[in-house]
């Protein structure tokens, strides 16, 4: 069982080791799952291909800050500079899984040696945990996007609701200042009435004194009349 199992994982790194990353093409999270480099080689990889229109062969990986012979020698089975990206990370987490559910398998022998042929279904029971992991898989993630909707809409209505206040207070200080404007011009318009009525007033006064004093003038000119008349007449005898 032991050889059966080594068989099976030297099969699995196998086709592994036939994945390759075009270090050309490759995005920055497929950059991420090569043995050794994290974000920040991932990123001078980036900005090397940017500045320099790419790599020419797999050794020119070396001339990005960071990346040496021990780093290369890590990676050179697994990067190309031609071809579609085969995705390396599913690689890691894959062998851990199927490297955890086959961790039991050691442990039959050594509880029942001498019934070792009884002990040979156990091996099959730990692809059951997988099955029912990746069953249960969808439901976990099926709750992720309606919190993030109940989310979305409640900072939806929190928006709503400010930009709403915001706008009664605008109404508010709006109404306030036409009030206060519509005040100012009834007084200023009263203010004008009133100093018009008054200008008014003044002038009807000065015109009647006018009126009375020219009155009084023919009056006066209207009795001195006959009194020269009588002088002129009685300067003449």
């Amino acid at each position: 069982m032991k050889r059966l199992l080594l068989g099976l994982a030297l099969l699995l790194v196998a086709s592994f080791a036939l994945a390759a990353t075009n270090i050309n093409t490759a995005t920055k999270e497929e950059l991420e799952a090569l043995p050794g480099i994290g974000p920040v080689k991932a990123q001078a990889i980036i900005d090397y291909r940017k500045a320099n229109g790419g790599f020419k062969s797999s050794e020119d990986i070396m001339k990005v800050r960071g990346i040496k012979e021990g780093e290369f020698g890590k990676i050179k089975g697994e990067i190309a500079v031609s071809g579609s990206t085969t995705p390396v990370a599913a690689a890691p987490k894959a062998s851990p899984a199927k490297a955890a559910a086959a961790a039991p398998a050691p442990m039959a022998p050594s509880t029942a040696p001498a019934k070792a042929a009884a002990a040979t279904p156990a091996p099959m029971a730990p692809p059951t945990a997988p099955a029912k992991a990746a069953a249960a898989a969808p439901a976990a993630m099926t709750p992720v996007p309606p919190a993030k909707d109940a989310a979305a809409d409640k900072m939806a209505k929190v928006d709503e609701a400010k930009a709403a206040k915001a706008k009664a207070n605008a109404d508010k200080v709006k109404a306030k200042e036409e009030k206060a404007a519509k005040a100012a011009e009834e007084k200023a318009a009263r203010a004008k009435e009133k100093e018009e009525k008054a200008a008014k007033a003044k002038a009807d006064k000065l015109a009647r004194a006018d009126a009375k004093k020219a009155a009084a003038a023919t009056d006066a000119a209207t009795k001195a009349a006959p009194t020269k008349a009588a002088a002129d007449e009685k300067a003449k005898k």
